[in-house]
């Protein structure tokens, strides 16, 4: 290393002098680490010293810090990296945060429109049933004003003759005695039974009710992907219950996304307990279904089991442990895990025969694990949500 040119000296030439004998520092001295002019040199206070010119002391002080640098120097990348992994991120959740505020628009405005619906249906219903007992009660009315208006002319004419002469009454006695005889035969009244609104009909459980009737348009899956797992040549559903491979997207390099290439986890992980999903393959021809644990990377803990179409070749891997499989790709799989149990099988779903079985003493977290590298997708099979009541 070349001595050092004026302009690198950031302190006056008076602030190199010596302080005691006013003599210029030209020694370093290796003992007390500083430097010192040719008296100090030969003072009891430096005895036995190890001395060293000063332009060589720089040079190994200067070699020393580069050999510093270094490492620091990879810290300040490491930090850029990060901190630039941090403004990506930054940028991108708030792409996430309007796309998921809009998916959840949708969503909602597909239950506004059907409970608008259900309201406008029920509504219908009871202003049906209103006219329609509005419009007996009126010919009810009417029939009964009929039958009160003869009875009162009936009346009326009695009362009439009983008042006049006797002759009079005696000659239309026939006459008087055939009315009378008449309004007697009317059938007498009967109050009217159910001529009021069925407000139990229209009210009666009508939560529950309309719950029910949803129940047609809700499905309920027990395995949700998780988009922030998913490798970036992964598209995935905007419901987060299919994924294709297709593309390249620039996506953080968050902790929890998957180090697998096109693999993608589930939003929930198995602890304990029993566990099942359903997966559509379909035409895909290249995938991967299974559990994969938080250790999954370490040979030594093969937290992995999953079964997979590649090139024709179906094949069970537990681990690096691989064993082929015969007879039919299934276009449907269930996964059934019993965790405490220690047994994860995988079932055709349309005859719902287990066609494997892995046995291991399961620990830690197991999430359930998708990989494809086909445009077809893999799909997430929702189940039907059931109602029950007492009985």
């Amino acid at each position: 290393m070349a001595s050092r040119s004026e302009e690198d000296l950031s302190f006056p030439e008076y602030e190199h002098m010596c302080s005691l004998h006013g003599e210029k520092l030209t020694i370093f001295c290796v003992d007390h680490q500083e430097p010192i002019c040719l008296v100090c040199r030969d003072s009891r206070a430096h005895s036995n010293h190890q001395f060293s010119p000063i332009v060589e002391a720089a040079q190994d002080l200067g070699h020393k810090l580069q050999r510093g640098l270094t490492p620091l120097r990879e810290k300040l990348r490491l930090f850029q990296q990060v901190r630039g992994g941090c403004l990506h991120t930054a940028d991108y959740l708030r792409v996430q945060a309007r796309d998921t505020e809009k998916q959840i628009r949708q969503q909602f405005q597909k239950l506004h429109q059907f409970l608008e619906r259900e309201e406008k249906a029920r509504m219908e219903a009871l202003r049906e049933e209103e006219e329609q007992k509005s419009w007996a009660m009126k010919e009810k009315v009417e029939a009964l004003t009929r039958d009160v208006d003869a009875l009162s002319d009936a009346i009326r004419a009695a009362e009439t003759e009983l008042r006049g002469e006797d002759v009079s009454l005696l000659l239309n006695q026939r006459t008087l005695t055939r009315r009378v005889k008449q309004a007697l035969v009317l059938q007498d009244p009967e109050p009217v039974s159910g001529a009021l609104i069925d407000v139990a009909k229209h009210l009666g459980n009508l939560t529950f009710n309309i719950w029910n009737k949803m129940n047609d348009m809700v499905r309920y899956s027990p395995m949700i992907l998780d988009p922030n797992t998913a490798d970036r040549e992964l598209v995935v559903s905007d419901e987060l219950l299919s994924v294709t491979s297709g593309g390249s997207r620039e996506l953080p390099s968050n902790p929890e996304r998957t180090r697998f290439s096109r693999s993608i986890l589930g939003s929930e992980g198995v602890k304990s307990g029993t566990y099942r999903w359903a997966v559509e393959v379909g035409d895909n021809t290249d995938w991967e279904l299974g559990m994969l644990g938080a250790d999954a990377g370490d040979p030594a803990k093969q937290q992995w089991w999953r079964i997979t179409l590649k090139d024709g070749r179906y094949t069970a891997l537990a681990g690096s442990k691989k064993q082929d499989l015969q007879g039919k790709v299934p276009r449907g799989i269930m996964l059934n895990l019993d965790f405490d149990k220690g047994k994860l099988s995988f079932l055709d779903i349309e005859t719902k025969i287990a066609f494997h079985t892995f046995k291991h003493r399961f620990k830690g977290t197991l999430f359930p694990y998708m990989y494809t590298r086909s445009s077809d997708p893999l799909r997430i099979l929702p189940f039907k949500v059931s109602l029950t009541t007492p009985s």
